[in-house]
């Protein structure tokens, strides 16, 4: 009888792989998949920074002839390939709907955050931009999510890694494990499923994120990016009203990158942001975040984080596709963002 029971179980797992072996060959899909474009080419687009079919998809025929050394001909087909394989076009929002369902959310700690976005939290295949001035939370916010979506599903987490882009030098692993402890989780786990690299520059900035892609094809199970902050060194290197449109151009760049991520891995994307006093601001609050329209329009949940009243934070939303302009009180307690302190 056990034999019999045992032959049973492996039939239903065989099933639910057979179920599941055209989702898992759909995302598995590479370059070198497309007719034409061997490992030798495949090389010379990852070193100029394709690394997957959509890269290749929205190219031009002759873009891709003097990347790869291919005729024009040989580049079109390549290309018309890449985007049958990619299913590009239309679909219905019903379709839309369901694709979504995939979504997962982290929660923040604080029930209040949680409900100012939604109700669940940090949502993947979005980008939710945190800015304030120092000591307002936000990189709290960051190390309690690097915790959080390491949690079950049931919990508020996304089972996941977290990788921490530190551009200012804010990663301290005496918080994370402040932070593990106070949810009764093993501060040298948490620890080891945060990935974390310092980011000494821009170009070194935007080159995280082909590292993180990689690091994700190769199956690590990263759920959530952080960068904190996102702007620091664009703001450093691009200096004066001359640089601006450069390094708008650059930001835009980086942006769109981000944002593709999160799209084709379902992963969150977390940043803060630094701060400026627009001087030509008579009344209200003179606090603009810096980046101007692009970062604005790029981040799905934009956050203003400032202090409250006897020790406690105030989150207002800014701005979100579909949820109303709010805002929510939370404390920073050593077990991380909380309700109350």
């Amino acid at each position: 009888m056990a034999i019999r029971k045992e032959e049973k179980e492996t039939t239903k797992e065989e099933t639910v792989e057979k179920e599941e072996t055209p989702q898992v060959e759909e995302e598995e899909k590479k370059i070198t998949d497309v007719p034409g474009i061997g490992p030798g080419i495949a090389a010379k687009l990852e070193a100029a920074g394709v690394y997957d079919l959509m890269g290749l998809a929205v190219m031009s025929p002759p873009a891709l002839s003097d990347m790869a050394g291919i005729g024009e001909a040989v580049a079109r087909k390549a290309i018309q390939a890449a985007r049958s394989m990619m299913n590009l076009g239309f679909m219905s929002g019903e379709e839309f709907a369901k694709k979504r369902e995939n979504v997962i959310y982290i929660t923040t700690g604080s029930e209040n955050l949680n409900n100012l976005l939604g109700g669940k939290g940090v949502e993947t295949r979005a980008i939710t931009e945190a800015y304030g001035a120092f000591g307002s939370g936000k990189t709290q916010l960051a190390l309690t999510l690097a915790v959080n979506v390491q949690k079950p599903k049931d919990q508020g987490g996304a089972e996941g890694k977290a990788v921490y882009i530190d551009t200012e030098g804010t990663f301290r692993p005496e918080r994370i494990k402040q932070i593990a402890e106070g949810i009764g989780a093993s501060p040298e786990k948490v620890l080891k499923n945060i990935l974390v690299a310092r980011a000494f520059n821009s170009d070194h900035q935007i080159l995280l994120i082909d590292k993180i892609s990689e690091l994700i094809k190769e199956g690590e199970p990263i759920k959530l990016i952080i960068i904190d902050s996102l702007t620091a060194h664009f703001r450093a290197e691009f200096a004066g009203r001359g640089q601006l449109a450069d390094r708008q151009q650059k930001l835009n760049r980086y942006l769109h990158n981000l944002m593709k991520m999160s799209e084709q891995h379902n992963v969150a994307i977390f940043v803060t942001n630094q701060v400026m006093a627009n001087p030509g601001m008579m009344f209200g609050d003179p606090t603009t975040p810096i980046g101007g329209n692009i970062l604005g329009h790029a981040s799905t949940y934009r956050l203003y984080f400032r202090r409250g009243k006897a020790g406690s934070r105030v989150a207002k939303l800014i701005d979100s596709p579909n949820l109303p302009e709010n805002e929510c009180q939370f404390w920073l307690t050593e077990a991380g963002i909380r309700d109350e302190g």
